[in-house]
């Protein structure tokens, strides 16, 4: 196995405006293959399948000669937070989509765009995600897996289908939409002028792949109920899979269609995981590593300080695009080291919001995964098993994200081995429990957590 990586920038020039140039993708794309080719020629020519991840939500608006007329607006923008809350009233919308209406969800983002920049609404031909624009650059074909379809507010997610009721709610058309796939499902081939520009073999398979958290749940094997990761990216996500689908739309929990068939997950989001941390960097000057190192191998107990992560707004269960962070109960005797073990905790007392909320949608595992970059810092995984009273299970040194997800799909689609034979988990490497002895402060503390972040708001 060998990856690659490369990296883009998000422009964010005004507050809750946060976008991307779908064309970096394509270049972080010929990148990665053109270093993969370098280090292993012989496994590229031996391609077969490709599968495709990407983060959900976002909108990239195509013309009919299949320009593309705006930047992608990305998941944790939340300038449509008006038009989300107008759709949000429709109590037949809800239940058609299983889900809230957020303000980083698809729908909301054209009502935006209808309203504020009429001229490009009426050039749109055609709605995509980032895995389908991926999709759409690598084969000349509009396809949509049902995970990332189930984020835009406009599927039947209990159908796995197009609603043209939600379409007409959200002024917009069938036509507008991708061809709807299963995860495995093969879509197309890479066409012969794309693969000749990557230097891959011709007639490599493209399958439609997934959203980022359900490929990552690929990625470490939560296909059934009982099973559910947690993860620490640039978001936070607390995820569990569903054999049925048991929406709980009021909960700001998100029910989505998985990447396979009949098959649905929940989960609870938070918009700032690591970004939290990554922001504590950036104004005290010092690396997360550097941060981290005043802290001890076993936490001792909660910090004096909190530390809510609402930096972008808050999904569940506030659904609250305008509250912000902030610390609380700081001192002169508050440190580098103290905020750093605040900012960490204030991201599990957000998971732990995230899984109150899930209790009530259905039964909620008794491990969890650990997945994400953040899932490196031992202290902060004995956190969040703490504060959740929930063992955290850390794999093996190893990719389980989702580009192991989209691959394991491609895999699947390729061949007709049986589902679970390729969506395994992972081997652990540790299991880190929770501190029995400090339970009950965390406990106290997360209550002491819950009743500041309306104080936060109303003085905005």
């Amino acid at each position: 196995m060998d990856s690659a990586e490369y990296s883009y920038s998000v422009k964010s020039e005004i507050s809750g405006f946060n976008e991307q140039n779908p064309r970096n993708w394509i270049d972080a794309l010929k990148v990665s293959i053109g270093e993969l080719k370098n280090r292993n020629a012989a496994a590229v020519a031996s391609l077969q399948a490709i599968g495709i991840a990407g983060h959900m939500h976002g909108a990239i608006l195509l013309d009919k000669n299949d320009e593309i007329l705006h930047p992608c607006i990305l998941w944790n923008d939340t300038r449509s937070y008006k038009q989300a809350s107008i759709l949000d009233q429709d109590v037949k919308l809800q239940e058609i989509t299983g889900n809230i209406i957020f303000p980083g969800f698809t729908a909301p983002k054209l009502l935006w765009i209808q309203e504020n920049k009429p001229e490009i609404f009426s050039k749109v031909a055609k709605v995509l995600l980032p895995a389908s624009y991926l999709g759409f650059y690598l084969t000349g074909d509009f396809f949509m897996d049902m995970s990332d379809a189930a984020g835009t507010s406009w599927l039947d997610v209990g159908n796995r289908c197009w609603s043209d009721y939600a379409l007409n709610a959200g002024n917009m058309r069938s036509d507008q939409m991708p061809d709807l796939l299963e995860g495995s499902q093969i879509a197309s081939s890479v066409s012969k002028f794309i693969a000749n520009e990557l230097g891959i073999p011709r007639g490599v398979s493209v399958v439609a792949g997934a959203g980022d958290n359900a490929a990552a749940a690929c990625g470490v094997g939560i296909m059934q109920e009982g099973q559910g990761f947690v993860s620490l990216g640039t978001s936070g996500v607390l995820l569990t899979a569903r054999d049925a689908y048991t929406p709980l739309a009021q909960s700001a929990v998100h029910t989505f269609c998985h990447a396979i068939p009949k098959t649905w997950y929940q989960m609870g989001v938070i918009l700032s995981a690591t970004d939290s941390l990554n922001w504590l960097s950036s104004v005290t000057g010092k690396s997360p590593i550097k941060l981290s190192e005043g802290l001890t191998h076993k936490i001792n107990g909660p910090s004096s300080e909190k530390f809510y992560p609402y930096l972008s707004g808050e999904r569940t269960p506030l659904n609250d695009a305008h509250i912000r962070g902030g610390f609380v109960g700081l001192s002169t005797n508050s440190n580098q080291t103290k905020l750093t073990q605040a900012v960490m905790e204030g991201v599990a007392f957000a998971l732990r919001d995230c899984m109150e909320v899930l209790k009530k949608a259905g039964p909620c595992p008794d491990q969890l995964l650990a997945i994400g970059g953040g899932s490196h810092s031992r202290f902060w995984l004995e956190t969040i098993a703490t504060a959740l009273n929930k063992a955290i299970a850390c794999p093996i040194d190893g990719e389980y994200g989702a580009a192991m997800g989209a691959a394991r799909l491609a895999i699947l689609g390729k061949t007709s081995e049986p589902i679970k034979n390729i969506l395994s988990q992972p081997t652990i490497a540790e299991t880190i429990e929770p501190r029995r002895d400090l339970i009950d402060l965390y406990c106290e503390a997360f209550t002491r957590y819950k009743n500041a972040p309306f104080h936060l708001k109303n003085i905005q």
